[in-house]
């Protein structure tokens, strides 16, 4: 049997979060419905945040509510300590949490300091196991930050272990501007999977200069099976100047598919997907393969 590669679909919250267009919950329902049809085997439904701080996520706990029954697993980010709460209780047992690995941009994102975001990120992690919350760390900006330029790898490989020692469910490497290369991505994650085995690590990547999928590949060749994706590469990072455009879900199934690994991606319903989130938004999405999969798939 084919290796299995984990896609984890975030468009309705990372490719939302920086919209100009903010999509009513009835909209972004329907755009989880279309997802979920289209066999992705995790689905993040939105942030738990203050809608006055991203209001593109307000009406999270009512999406909550009215999720479409599907087999796989919802998830959802939360910021804080706050924010695990308002997940938990509406039913979302599987958290995202985002801790940078530079001073400046835990300073420019959330005003905490590299430490103090540690310690909440502890926290949380070390509540999520006594309450059986799966909590997926996020380690962003790993390879370059917006406001202090390129980061070591052993600074980053010092903050994974710091953060493995609270047992996250799953510990993400994310390239939060798409500044990251192969090389790096290779050698960095070649580093983590030996120490750590690639059980217990993902990678989220952006396509800022146009080098998601082989990013997507060197991690591949490195040992990760579970990655990060938006539909029609919606995204960015809305407090990093510059970064537009995750790596897209048709382009990495295809990628992942096109030599021997499954992802139980109906690529069909996935571009139905796309064209339903290109008319909500109202600006055509798609990944860097678009044409031609619509193409094969009509």
């Amino acid at each position: 049997m084919s290796e299995k590669v984990i896609i984890k679909e975030v468009a309705a919250r990372d490719g939302l979060q920086a919209q100009p267009q903010h999509l009513t919950v009835e909209q972004r329902i329907a755009l989880l419905a279309a997802l979920a049809d289209a066999g992705v085997p995790e689905l993040e439904i939105g942030s738990f945040v203050s809608p006055k701080a991203v209001p593109q996520m307000a009406g999270t706990d009512e999406i909550a509510a009215n999720l479409p029954v599907a087999d796989l697993a919802y998830s959802a980010l939360v910021p804080n300590m706050k924010g695990y709460e308002l997940a938990v209780r509406a039913g979302i047992r599987s958290h995202a949490i985002a801790l940078a690995a530079t001073e400046e941009m835990n300073q420019n994102n959330i005003r905490k300091s590299l430490e103090d975001t540690f310690v909440m990120g502890e926290e949380i992690l070390d509540r999520a196991a006594t309450e059986g919350v799966a909590i997926h760390a996020y380690l962003a900006v790993a390879f370059e930050c917006p406001y202090e330029g390129a980061v070591s790898e052993a600074l980053v490989l010092d903050q994974v272990a710091r953060l493995m020692a609270h047992k996250p469910a799953r510990l993400v490497i994310a390239d939060t501007i798409g500044a990251a290369n192969p090389a790096a991505v290779q050698s960095m994650m070649q580093k983590l999977v030996d120490r750590y085995g690639p059980e217990l690590l993902g990678c989220h990547f952006h396509d800022t200069r146009a080098m998601g999928l082989a990013n997507v590949y060197a991690a591949l060749l490195a040992g990760v099976r579970q990655f990060d994706a938006s539909a029609g590469g919606l995204g960015g990072c809305p407090f990093a100047p510059g970064a537009k455009g995750n790596v897209a879900t048709e382009d990495v199934a295809m990628l992942c598919e096109s030599i021997g690994y499954t992802t139980d991606l109906n690529m069909p319903k996935l571009l139905d997907a796309v064209a339903l989130l290109s008319e909500m938004i109202g600006a055509p999405q798609g990944g860097r393969a678009h044409t031609w999969l619509s193409k094969q798939c009509a």
